[in-house]
């Protein structure tokens, strides 16, 4: 909103310095601060709010230590980091760019999902919270809208070839101009290769002729997995004080970067990297969305003050999702999420193998002391910030592998 009262100043009035807001950088500035300045001062009150309306944390008795003093601590702290993030996006961000709107109807719908299912657990006692099917359904139904407004609106497009030009020549000039390539394409960057754009699209060239308009058959299914399986990802990582919020904008501020970039014709070029227009405003909402994990980590690093529960989990890896999809690095986030991998993968093993060995054997044997992975160091004896700290570590290494795909290939 801000955005369009300075631009209205600066284009209409002609009042001097308002054209900074123009500036991406500045306005994602602004949006880091605000968030941060709002997680923290508000964050408090909010808490307090849900201790007021008795909204604890039901602990389940799994044999972890320190694990029944966390009892009664107040969850829903997901309001807080979806407070903190649309707050100054509304403020800043142009509202009238199609990667902005997603953004913000991702973070109302992962967190409309996550608010029933805390909301069944903690004032029905149901400690299943929203029944399996119905998240699910919840995510494909995200999945299908963001999918289908990718693929189908115009305002989505790409333009791989960011140093093309054309040349116009006549009896006395040659005119060179730069080409008009933008189109829509459903390409995505593979890591470590050159010339690293695959189309999504070309898995359907067995139809021949005309098969690119079917590429929503693939693009849209796609789509509906990898935001199903990073919100699922960020829910099971969501286990330890802080473990979540902090390896969340590791992998966010990642991404910034790969947005910042991608978004400006300049550095796509120097990179020859996909250049995607009107991407580079997703920045203003990622400023803010670190600045509010990094607030929320105020209340939530051990001992946890507040706990983000499905709500703030939920949106967490559904904006995660999201924002790698839109800027077609999709792929990357078997790196740049590489903890949220872990921590799924490790449930999915631990259960296959105890099923097998159940069939097999009689008994169902273990892999691990305790799925997802946090919890087998807790088992192993590891105290929780030594478990955090050291996964953070991982998220950082696994981010800094991520950028340097930029020119390692």
């Amino acid at each position: 909103m801000l955005y369009y009262l300075f631009e209205y100043f600066d284009k209409t009035l002609d009042i001097p310095g308002t054209g900074v807001f123009q500036y991406i950088t500045f306005r994602s500035a602004l949006a880091f601060m605000l968030s941060l300045l709002l997680s923290t001062i508000y964050g408090k009150r909010i808490i307090n709010f849900l201790r007021n309306q008795q909204v604890g944390e039901t602990v389940r008795e799994l044999g972890l230590a320190g694990q029944n003093e966390k009892a009664g601590t107040p969850t829903m702290g997901g309001l807080i980091i979806i407070f903190a993030t649309l707050v100054p996006v509304l403020l800043f961000a142009r509202l009238h760019n199609i990667y902005i709107v997603l953004l913000i109807v991702t973070t109302l719908w992962m967190g409309t999902i996550g608010f029933v299912d805390d909301y069944i657990k903690i004032f029905k006692k149901d400690k299943q919270g929203l029944k399996g099917i119905f998240k699910v359904i919840g995510q494909v139904g995200l999945g299908i809208i963001v999918g289908s407004v990718l693929y189908f609106n115009p305002a989505v497009t790409v333009r791989t070839d960011t140093g093309r030009t054309d040349v116009f020549k006549s009896a006395n000039t040659t005119v060179v101009l730069p080409a008009p390539v933008e189109e829509k394409s459903t390409a995505t960057t593979i890591p470590f290769v050159k010339n690293n754009e695959f189309d999504y699209a070309e898995v359907l060239s067995f139809m021949g002729d005309g098969y690119e308009k079917w590429a929503w058959l693939v693009f849209i299914p796609v789509v509906i997995f990898i935001i199903t399986a990073v919100s699922n990802g960020a829910n099971l990582t969501d286990g330890i004080d802080g473990l979540a919020a902090g390896t969340s904008a590791i992998s966010v501020l990642a991404l910034g970067i790969f947005t910042f970039l991608s978004g400006n014709i300049i550095f796509s070029n120097y990179l020859n990297i996909m250049y995607i227009p009107n991407s580079g405003e997703m920045t203003v909402f990622i400023s803010a969305f670190v600045g509010a994990l990094i607030g929320f980590l105020w209340y939530n690093s051990f001992p946890a003050s507040v706990f983000m529960g499905d709500t703030g989990s939920l949106t967490i890896g559904g904006i995660i999702a999201v924002l790698a999809i839109a800027v077609r690095k999709e792929i990357l986030i078997v790196l740049f999420c590489g903890i949220f991998l872990a921590e799924s993968a490790s449930v999915i093993i631990q259960v296959a193998y105890f099923k097998y060995t159940k069939k097999r054997f009689g008994e169902g044997r273990r892999i691990f002391l305790m799925s997802p992975l946090h919890h087998h160091y807790q088992k192993k004896g590891y105290h929780e910030s030594k478990i955090v700290t050291r996964f953070w570590i991982v998220a950082i290494m696994l981010a800094i592998l991520s950028i340097v795909t930029l020119k390692l290939r």
